[in-house]
């Protein structure tokens, strides 16, 4: 057995994981090239860093595309449509 055999890696899962890899990476390039050290205010009152807001996207992403998969009969195509959506809302507003 390989050392990667504990999980079925198909390619949508690999591609999820690398995916969520290349936010890190970019987030840490971009924290790299522009720092910011004083955290943000912005519509949810809160004062967020830049990995907050990485984070309450990639939870509220995985929530959508529960719902979706719960609710609509339609393939995930648009879930993920919504998620980037969501997901530049909370970097420009949250």
């Amino acid at each position: 057995m390989g050392a990667f055999s504990w999980m079925a890696w198909t390619v949508p899962t690999a591609a999820f994981f690398l995916g969520i890899v290349t936010l890190l990476a970019l987030m840490a390039i971009w924290q790299r090239v522009s720092p910011r050290n004083a955290p943000r205010v912005g519509l949810l009152g809160l004062p967020l860093q830049r990995g907050d807001r990485l984070f309450l996207s990639l939870l509220g992403s995985a929530f959508i595309h529960l719902a979706w998969l719960a609710l609509v009969p339609f393939p995930l195509f648009g879930a993920t449509a919504l998620s980037a959506l969501y997901f530049l809302a909370v970097f420009r507003f949250a």
